[in-house]
């Protein structure tokens, strides 16, 4: 066998001796011509099959159409073009080798292929709530990133922040709450700065995090104390039962009095407010919630890991957990033999992190296979964002506007610290208090859901059942994101800031979502929907990331024209891995004319075979 590391020389004379009916074809003789650019890989092809037919083996096909390759076409094929051309038409059963391939004349020009994933807006700094955008904007250019990759986590830190101390009733006529907590994350190549865009948006829930842990830690030593002095009070007690016991004297008293510094004990302890975690099991998920309960954020530096946590044989119960968590609105009760039963009244949570890629399309192809992705787990990271590039690198020639920084985190304080009830929000007896819409929001949100139910039930939708899942979940998003916006306006004019931004007469101050909010929160909708088609552009686009993989195999040499539509997936290559990638790229090509298929009846069952537009034909060299 001839291999590639040389160059073979032409057919030897104890090959045409000892085959001298199958090597029929004289490599300087046969169709005399010279074979141009445009036209070698499809000639070469040809005379392989007339060898193959005429009884050759693969290792007697190569070294003469090397030969042919070298004397006449006009520039030579790589020897490498030329062996892979051998090896496929030599792999036919001779009678299987296709006997005509089409002298097709009539192919159009090429149209151009729609790009592997759809291009997506980056945020407009006008759908920014505006008591943030200075310090979100700066922190944005100071990193040379787009502005979703720092407004997205702040968001997300809001809604945990939010959690169940206010809720929206966002329907007109029914008591349905919505809890604002929300799930995102930012979709980047490694080195695209996602850690670091990822601390920047939640740098003011982790300060509040600090200061709690500062406050706990003072709270904690001081408990201890008052702790050693009630067991010492306790081990005096016990020590005169003793002895009045040994004089067989009234304990009553002295028995009430030990229950109730037993009562003080146990109620001496200290809990330490939490804000976020960042790799718990769901067991001390479960238990910094009884002691948050009104949510709390996970923040992973990896959304894949956590991913493929749940993944795990025997966690199917982390998964429901996590998925009542997403609601907010429920509780959780754990049985385990260890721990025993443990009933967490309110089971509310928050996610952000990052993922790569080529990770995340591996779960988006489950959730469209409706495997692992079919319980909509996936769907519900609502606030997800892709950006196509990170934009020019600009060093930053100022110092930071603590000014701008300082407000946003008053705002952050405000809303960890406010009462809804207080300030007029709506409450039933043990529900969450809630807000609703202004008469002109509700207007809004009124349309905008009948769109979103009209297009949910439509046809196109049923056709894309993993991408109608998470774009059902923008039910609750787009009054989510209108209560937060309208949180932070509304934090921003009840509160005292250093530099006040918005201050606005205390009449006009309502936990009611305005009609601003609403309108925001609509169009950050728009926006990521424009993020989702490209998350789920395999399912939207079915065929075109392959058809792009299968061009690749085109120009590199790996495809040439004539060859088995079957022994191309018989290849496995990346993302042409099964039957279903390769006949969902060919259709692609074939729509825009880079391709055709071509049935050669030979007898017995027929043969698809690609054929190439004339253009593609020299190989990749052409």
């Amino acid at each position: 066998m001839v291999t590639t590391s040389a160059r073979p020389q032409p057919l030897t004379g104890w090959l045409l001796a000892k085959y001298p009916k199958k090597a029929a074809v004289n490599p300087r003789t046969s169709n005399g011509g010279t074979i141009p650019e445009g036209q070698r890989n499809d000639a070469l092809a040809r005379l392989a099959g007339k060898m193959r037919r005429s009884g050759m083996t693969h290792i007697e096909i190569e070294p003469s159409l090397l030969a042919i390759n070298e004397s006449r076409s006009s520039p030579p094929l790589s020897v490498e073009e030329v062996v892979k051309i051998a090896a496929s038409i030599g792999s036919y059963p001779a009678g299987d080798v296709p006997q005509v391939l089409e002298d097709e004349t009539d192919w159009e020009p090429r149209q151009g292929l729609p790009n592997e994933l759809p291009g997506v807006p980056s945020l407009p700094a006008g759908m920014i709530p505006e008591p943030f955008r200075p310090w979100l904007e700066e922190v944005a250019d100071r990193a040379s990133v787009p502005l979703e990759m720092v407004v997205c986590p702040a968001i997300a830190s809001l809604g945990a922040l939010v959690g169940r101390k206010l809720g929206i009733r966002p329907s007109r006529f029914d008591d349905w709450l919505v809890v604002p907590n929300i799930w995102g994350g930012i979709v980047a190549r490694p080195g695209a700065m996602k850690t670091h865009d990822i601390e920047q948006g939640t740098v003011h829930l982790r300060r509040l995090a600090v200061n709690a842990h500062d406050e706990y830690e003072a709270e904690r030593e001081e408990m201890e104390a008052y702790r050693e002095r009630v067991e010492a009070e306790i081990a005096g007690v016990k020590e005169e039962m003793k002895k009045v016991s040994k004089k067989h004297g009234d304990l009553d008293q002295l028995q009430t009095h030990l229950a109730d510094l037993k009562r003080d004990l146990k109620d001496a302890t200290v809990v330490e407010r939490r804000y976020l975690t960042q790799d718990a099991t769901v067991e001390k998920l479960g238990e910094l919630l009884k002691e948050n309960p009104d949510g709390i954020l996970v923040l992973r530096d990896e959304l894949a890991g956590w991913l493929r946590t749940l993944e795990k044989p025997g966690r199917e119960g982390d998964r429901e957990f996590y998925l009542e968590g997403w609601n907010g609105t429920g509780g959780y009760t754990f049985d385990r033999i260890a721990r025993g039963t443990v009933h967490i009244p309110a089971v509310c949570l928050s996610i952000f992190g990052g993922i790569q890629p080529g990770k995340l399309t591996g779960y988006i192809r489950e959730a469209v296979a409706e495997s692992g992705g079919a319980d909509g787990l996936l769907q519900r990271l609502q606030l997800i964002v892709w950006p196509d590039e990170l934009g020019e690198w600009k060093k930053s020639e100022r110092w930071p506007d603590n000014d701008a920084k300082n407000v946003a985190f008053a705002i952050f304080n405000f809303l960890d610290t406010f009462n809804p009830t207080e300030l007029r929000a709506g409450s039933e007896d043990g529900s969450i208090p809630f807000a609703r819409f202004t008469p002109e929001a509700q207007e809004l949100f009124d349309v905008w859901r009948d769109e979103l139910e009209r297009r949910l039930r439509s046809d196109e939708m049923a056709a894309t059942p993993a991408f109608e899942s998470h774009l059902s979940k923008y039910r609750s998003l787009m009054p989510t994101l209108a209560l937060l916006f309208h949180l932070v306006d509304y934090a921003s004019a009840f509160g005292t800031f250093a530099t006040p931004i918005v201050v606005r007469p205390q009449s006009d101050l309502s936990l009611n979502v305005s009609l601003d909010a609403a309108r925001m929160a609509a169009a950050w909708c728009e926006y990521l929907e424009a993020h989702a088609r490209k998350i789920y552009s395999i399912e939207l686009n079915p065929g075109v990331e392959a058809a792009h993989a299968l061009l690749s195999r085109v120009n590199s040499g790996s495809v040439c024209d004539g060859q088995s539509i079957r022994d191309i997936y018989k290849n496995h290559w990346k993302g042409l891995g099964t039957s279903t990638d390769v006949n969902q790229a060919i259709e692609v090509l074939v729509e825009h004319g880079w391709v055709r298929t071509q049935t050669i009846e030979t007898g017995g069952r027929p043969t698809e075979i690609l054929r190439l537009h004339p253009d593609l034909r020299g190989g990749h060299d052409d």
